[in-house]
């Protein structure tokens, strides 16, 4: 999808921006011979071929730090030592042409790294020290740096930078600039950085070209992949300018695009970058091939959908099924100029939810949460709105191999016994399941149950209010950034109301919710708990007391339990894929059992609609789509422009 637009989760609901690039990393040493850090996180990596860890065993001791070229968290990286280019672009891709993208609400910085401010599409800006493929999982290759050092103990991890990096001024790029940039973001980035950094004790310098971070624990195996992520920031440039303030001028940066006209709220043009440094370096080979990329703000989806229709706008990722099963046969989708698409996607889903915000008293227990649950007829609503499009989601880990299922297993259970009486007995003794309706619109039997439930809880109906022992009725709003989630949240509302509860929605402006939510000033909200193929770090950020605490963080739901901080640690420190997996299956039940947010939904597919003007590889990857990979066919974009200029 295309690099600096947040992208739509499961019907119209924006995921929260977290702006953490995720570019690449690239190559230099033959030592791609077994599992060990960098090929493999896990000690227990049944992939590796035997020949391979006893050569790996006979020329490496087992004290030595591990180089490479990449690294993987799941298996190994599935490309060799020297190679050429990503398989699913076009290493000879033509660069130039414009791409006119859509983008919903406003922005009025230029900087993505901060809580003040709301930053445009502006990621391309910065090279990272590693890029990640999009056709594997949690891998990363050499980018910024050239080669990657893992201590045997996983005590530290150096990136050693390519010479030939340069800022867009044509000053080199260090080892001083990447641990600057890492201290700034750090102590005056958002929150989650402190969240995800918190195990690097110290980053040191050692010559220009290679920077060291120092761990405080040897058990964090994800570490060095979260540094790779990196954004370098230029220090020179950012001396004598506050990092903490929104940006208001264009910034400087390695990247392939650097900020060309603007007009704050309405327009942002990207400009390709001539002598951009790494536009021949492996992981760089077929990217970013649009001479400009020009982001146009509408104020809501449907403007941006017709802007779409009207040619004004070139690429659109789909994702309101209502939308995607019956706007799209327009004029010129019948006549082949524009193209639609679902492209299939092997991603872990995540959760989409309503979350509820704990810190609020409606919400403090557990029994008025599960209520919630019992009050959503998630199968109307596939029915009604969705076309039978989407399917329930049931875990936090959904489609992957870290959901819980069943009864916990022995292993899960030698987690979760020290926590037997701190923890509802249902996570022991019953299988989580979703309430299921036969969609008809009638559901008593979850209205019978959520009534039941609230009324344990100290509430009661009288005069068709749900009201505690004060009489006070209980009162709530759901807060959106978009009205294409209305349809959603509206029948929900109705639903509360039959139960007396006065529930209401409440639609703001990306860049007020963003505040709202980064002030957990709200009761109730859309989000998605994003997760990928190695689960980590990202867990304290999303479940832990210390992020419940922390303005701007993605804990939405104020999570703050002693027995979820001990999981999620387990998260983290796993040591084999099999300690991953365990941890996580005991970790999502105990979130699942504290009702913490009304599971909604999930869709294996990337929807996209554009007009005839691009080549692609058109291969299957397991992203979906690739944007960064596209480039221009200008044979196409002549006959398009021209039905364009014609009216069609």
């Amino acid at each position: 999808m295309p690099r600096g637009l947040a992208s739509g989760n499961r019907d119209g609901r924006t995921e929260r921006d977290r702006d953490v690039q995720r570019r690449g990393f690239l190559l230099t040493l033959p030592a791609l011979l077994a599992s060990g850090p960098g090929g493999r996180a896990w000690a227990d990596d049944a992939t590796a071929p035997a020949a391979t860890a006893q050569a790996a065993t006979a020329t490496v001791p087992e004290t030595a730090p591990f180089r490479t070229y990449g690294l993987a968290l799941v298996g190994r990286p599935q490309l060799p030592p020297g190679f050429a280019h990503f398989p699913y672009v076009n290493p000879d891709a033509p660069k130039g042409g414009e791409v006119v993208l859509a983008a919903i609400g406003s922005y009025d910085s230029f900087n993505p790294f901060i809580l003040r401010g709301t930053s445009g599409p502006v990621a391309a800006v910065w090279d990272t020290l590693t890029r990640a493929s999009a056709d594997e999982p949690d891998t990363g290759y050499a980018h910024l740096a050239h080669t990657i050092e893992v201590a045997s103990d996983h005590t530290y991890v150096a990136f050693e930078l390519r010479p030939e990096a340069r800022f867009h001024d044509g000053v080199p790029v260090t080892a001083e600039d990447v641990a600057w940039s890492f201290d700034t973001l750090r102590d005056h980035g958002r929150p989650y950085f402190r969240q995800y950094y918190a195990d690097v004790s110290g980053v040191t310098t050692e010559g220009p070209l290679r920077v060291v971070f120092h761990f405080k624990t040897a058990g964090n195996r994800e570490l060095p992949q979260i540094l790779g992520q990196l954004a370098v920031l230029p220090k020179h440039w950012w001396q004598g300018r506050d990092f903490a303030a929104p940006l208001t001028e264009p910034p400087l940066g390695s990247g392939p695009y650097r900020v060309g006209k603007f007009e704050f709220g309405r327009t942002l043009v990207m400009e390709q970058v001539p002598d951009y440094w790494g536009r021949d370096v492996p992981t760089g080979k077929g990217f970013d091939n649009f001479g400009r990329i020009r982001t146009e703000y509408f104020r809501d989806a449907t403007v941006a959908l017709q802007a779409l229709k009207a040619g004004q706008v070139d690429f659109r990722h789909e994702n309101i099924s209502k939308v995607w099963a019956t706007e799209y046969d327009f004029p010129a989708v019948q006549k082949g100029l524009v193209k639609k698409r679902a492209f299939s996607e092997r991603m872990p889903t995540g959760m989409q939810c309503f979350a509820m915000n704990t810190r609020r008293p409606v919400f403090r227990d557990r029994r008025v949460r599960e209520a919630m649950t019992h009050a959503f007829d998630f199968e109307w609503e596939n029915k009604n709105l969705f076309f039978g499009l989407y399917t329930r989601t049931d875990s936090f880990f959904s489609s992957s191999d870290f959901a819980s299922f069943g009864l916990p297993s022995v292993d899960e259970l030698a987690l979760l016994e020290p926590f037997r009486d701190k923890l509802p007995q249902e996570v022991f003794n019953n299988e989580f399941k979703l309430p299921v309706t036969d969609g008809s619109g009638n559901n008593r039997e979850g209205m019978k149950r959520a009534l039941g439930l609230l009324r344990e809880a100290g509430w009661d109906v009288k005069e068709r209010k749900l009201v505690d022992m004060n009489g006070k009725q209980m009162s709530f709003e759901i807060l959106l950034d978009s009205p294409t989630f209305e349809r959603v949240a509206l029948p929900y509302v109705q639903w509360l109301n039959h139960l007396g509860i006065d529930a209401r929605v409440r639609t703001v402006d990306p860049a007020q919710y963003q505040h709202l939510t980064d002030a957990f000033d709200f009761d109730m909200t859309v989000n998605v708990f994003e997760e990928s193929d190695s689960p980590g770090n990202e867990q304290a950020d999303y479940w832990t007391s210390g992020s419940a605490r922390e303005a701007g963080s993605n804990n939405l739901a104020g999570v703050s339990d002693p027995v979820v901080d001990a999981l999620v640690a387990k998260v983290i420190s796993a040591r084999t894929r099999q300690d991953l997996v365990v941890a996580c299956r005991a970790l999502d039940r105990v979130l699942l059992w504290g009702w913490y947010v009304v599971p909604q939904w999930h869709l294996q597919s990337f929807w996209a609609a554009w007009w005839d003007r691009f080549g692609f590889v058109d291969v299957p990857i397991r992203a979906g789509v690739d944007f960064n990979a596209w480039w221009i066919d200008q044979a196409l974009a002549a006959r398009t422009d021209a039905a364009r200029q014609s009216g069609l």
